[in-house]
């Protein structure tokens, strides 16, 4: 974006809902957010099954606790993230000092990065976890719901490896400084200065009057007589 200061025009710009709605980091934004309900809003309905020895609940996942827990987890960090950065993108066009925006791209880009890792890590681990899962009344039941949990971490990885991608290139962007040097100055500080006339750079002679005493002086005024030695 020409003029640009880390994706972002010049600070205090009144902010175009239709445009930031169709940007593509707010959709994807969007799209991430409905994927975290997808993955830890199955598991925390119907992730939890009745084991066949008795009556307490077992996790779906291979009746591993911690694989339940750590896709809620993943799920519910990506959700409240997603609902922070959405808000963090409207208010962006209104930061005006240039070191808050690095940190508010840096700080994007470092959890969207950690968050497209954590994405793999959950969907191998979710993967790994169901094809271990013994056959039963409880594992037909919840099937769809780990199935969904499943399909949708993967999802989620592409969303968040692509809005890692959208962070680095508007911090590559950098900052035009000019947007920032010309608010320093005031409204009468923009209006220059006027010039000298410049004239043609010859004088004519008809400018120059007569020299002064163009008398011719008398060496020897009358009634004064040189005096002989």
């Amino acid at each position: 974006m020409e003029g640009a200061s880390f994706g972002a025009g010049r600070a205090g710009a009144a902010l175009d809902p239709v445009s930031f709605a169709r940007r593509p980091q707010t959709l994807l934004r969007v799209a991430s957010w409905v994927f975290s309900i997808a993955v830890f809003g199955p598991i925390v309905n119907e992730g939890y099954v009745n084991a066949d020895s008795g009556p307490e609940l077992r996790c779906v996942f291979n009746g591993n606790a911690g694989a339940c827990r750590f896709g809620v987890a993943l799920g519910l960090g990506a959700f409240l993230a997603c609902a922070a950065f959405l808000l963090l993108d409207m208010r962006f066009q209104q930061i005006s000092s240039v070191r808050d925006r690095r940190r508010a791209v840096l700080l994007d880009l470092g959890f969207s990065g950690l968050w497209s890792f954590l994405w793999f890590v959950g969907f191998c681990f979710l993967t790994n976890q169901w094809q271990r899962t013994a056959p039963g009344p409880g594992t037909t039941q919840a099937g769809d719901a780990a199935r969904a949990a499943i399909a949708f971490s993967f999802f989620s990885i592409l969303s968040w490896v692509a809005l890692t991608v959208k962070a680095l290139q508007r911090f590559r962007l950098g900052t035009d400084m000019s947007l920032f040097a010309t608010e320093q100055l005031g409204a009468g500080a923009a209006q220059a200065y006027p010039g000298y006339p410049v004239g043609s750079g010859v004088e004519g002679t008809e400018t120059y009057q007569s020299p002064p005493f163009t008398e011719t002086l008398d060496t020897s005024p009358k009634g004064y007589q040189v005096p002989a030695y």
